[in-house]
């Protein structure tokens, strides 16, 4: 999106932000405060925060449709995937769009892979405590890799990996947390993250990695495929994932989606597509034939 209003929708994130804060922290004086000029003061800082805010939901609410059309007629860019072996897909844009309910943080195409190796279980979500280590599923750990050629923009790896949020409780919780998290900007909220420029202008994202783990520093130049991080649990996330992604500018907080397609994978259906398939083809032993592109939420993708 260009122009005026583009613009202001691309900045929406941050005058959200930013007011969020003010608004809250100008409530928060007054109530404490005397009466008295610097109370005064922030009475007034809390009604330009409260403008502030309604004008940034107004441009979202307003840009909605000409963000569809600027993100979702684009032509698709294929990358390779950020993983190896076998990953369960969740929030996926061949789902729905956008893939994660909003177009925030340049996320409209964005997919979530999850590590779900043949044999090897997974802490099921409701079936035990409340918040796990992240050292207890299998994504903790595994290679995450360039997604593209290119130059690093962006790379991060202090943020700690904190434990899972394996019930509806902790869903609520993290429900909550993710509005604070939002309050201190997209890092908190996408985690230890790499962002890789193409040659074409468009950037690739990973997110949610372990801290610690980057095999790379902004200006190096990587190839795809190549290792650059672990998968972890940073930022806003219930459990051990990488989150991915391509936008088209280097700052999550101004960026817009890019709609992408993984080369060289095989995509293995969710267990009721696949033998709802295989009835309506009459072969039930039908094995998943190799293919490419994205898969839907809850179809597997072997890389």
């Amino acid at each position: 999106m260009s122009g005026v209003f583009g613009a202001a929708y691309r900045v929406r994130g941050v005058v959200l932000g930013w007011a969020t804060a003010l608004l809250i922290g100008g409530v928060l004086l007054r109530l404490v405060l005397p009466a008295g000029p610097i109370a005064n003061v922030a009475g007034v800082v809390s009604l330009v925060a409260l403008i502030g805010y309604v004008a940034a939901v107004a441009v979202s609410w307003a840009g909605r449709s000409r963000a569809a059309d600027y993100e979702d007629t684009r032509a698709e860019v294929w990358v390779q995937p950020p993983v190896r072996g076998r990953w369960l897909a969740l929030n996926s844009p061949a789902t729905q769009v956008p893939s994660h309910g909003v177009r925030g943080y340049g996320q409209s195409h964005a997919v979530d892979l999850v590590y779900a190796p043949a044999g090897v279980s997974r802490p099921e979500f409701g079936a035990g405590p409340s918040m796990l280590p992240a050292t207890d599923f299998p994504a903790f750990g595994e290679p995450v890799l360039a997604m593209l050629d290119g130059v690093v923009e962006r790379a991060s790896d202090w943020r700690r990996d904190h434990r899972s949020r394996s019930t509806m409780a902790a869903m609520l919780y993290i429900a909550l947390e993710g509005v604070v998290r939002s309050i201190g900007g997209p890092g908190f909220v996408v985690g230890n993250h790499v962002v890789i420029r193409g040659s074409d202008g468009v950037y690739g994202a990973v997110a949610h990695l372990r801290r610690g783990s980057l095999r790379v520093r902004p200006g190096d130049r990587v190839v795809a495929g190549q290792v650059i991080a672990e998968c972890g649990n940073s930022g806003n996330s219930t459990e051990p994932h990488v989150h991915a992604q391509l936008m088209d500018r280097r700052s999550f907080l101004v960026a817009q989606g890019v709609p992408m397609a993984f080369a060289g994978i095989t995509i293995e259906p969710a267990p009721l597509a696949a033998a709802s398939d295989a009835e309506r083809d009459g072969d039930a032993a039908a094995e998943p034939a190799p293919q490419a592109g994205m898969p839907r939420s809850g179809d597997f993708l072997e890389a």
